[in-house]
């Protein structure tokens, strides 16, 4: 299992500050929901937890050790990653593009193995691909190519996810699916970690949320206790209508709130 801990991140891109003081630890066993308005930070968080943001100040340990200790290769088999809005450029198959996912446990010259496939098989019956498996990825709606692009990240095997916006481009059957998938993985011992817009999606399934605003970590706990109407509209600017209580909560914005 793997234990994300951040400690006082500070991360700038360009003249722009775009996270400061950022501190969470993130532990195996938990579905944990990233939310935020737009250019709130929370792609940024993400690729600083995985090395792919240089760090300004403060430090990123997975399992205690700096990232600076991980090669790139050890650190994916820990940790899968899915970030947003990938273009496919090769007419790669579903299938291969799946089995990329196996890249991190095989040499240079390696082939994939019996237990390599059986890997690629469960990833896609997960993510509910098989059927795809001989289209060209290419060719795919968006929302095909975005359950592809998660059973890819699922055929890594890793004991660690992270997905930034896994829901964009699904219809709503799909998205229940996405997040009944990311709940089992989390609740079967991994750490989940989803970049999130859908603040009902977030409030039924996460077991925590991160809620990130102007770069700064502003509220961080149960769904019930950061997803409150006056929360809201202080970081969207929107009114609410929010209900935690019933065993499907629920949050909907209304309309902008008054400035």
């Amino acid at each position: 299992m793997v234990t994300i801990s951040i400690e006082n991140l500070h991360v700038r891109l360009g003249r722009r500050e775009v996270l400061r003081g950022l501190s969470a630890t993130l532990r195996p066993g938990a579905l944990v929901g990233i939310i935020g308005p737009n250019g709130a930070g929370k792609s940024t968080l993400v690729r600083a937890m995985l090395g792919l943001a240089p760090l300004a100040d403060g430090t990123v340990c997975v399992d205690g050790e700096p990232l600076s200790r991980f090669q790139p290769r050890d650190l994916a088999r820990r940790v899968a990653y899915l970030p947003q809005g990938q273009t496919l450029h090769w007419p790669l198959t579903v299938e291969r593009l799946v089995a990329l996912g196996r890249l991190p446990h095989l040499g240079p010259m390696s082939r994939i193995s019996e237990a390599d496939e059986a890997a690629v098989q469960e990833a896609m019956a997960r993510a509910d691909v098989t059927e795809l498996a001989a289209r060209v990825a290419t060719e795919l709606s968006g929302g095909e190519r975005a359950r592809a692009m998660l059973a890819r990240a699922l055929a890594v095997g890793a004991p660690a996810l992270v997905v930034d916006e896994p829901l964009a481009s699904l219809d709503p059957g799909h998205q229940i699916d996405v997040m009944d998938l990311l709940a089992r993985e989390a609740h079967d011992g991994k750490l989940v970690v989803a970049v999130l817009h859908d603040l009902t999606m977030a409030a039924r399934y996460c077991d925590r949320l991160l809620l990130v605003n102007d770069g700064e970590l502003v509220a961080d706990g149960a769904p019930r206790d950061v997803l409150t109407a006056e929360r809201l509209r202080a970081v969207y600017g929107v009114t609410s209508h929010v209900d935690m209580a019933g065993p499907m909560p629920f949050v909907i914005p209304l309309e902008r709130a008054e400035r």
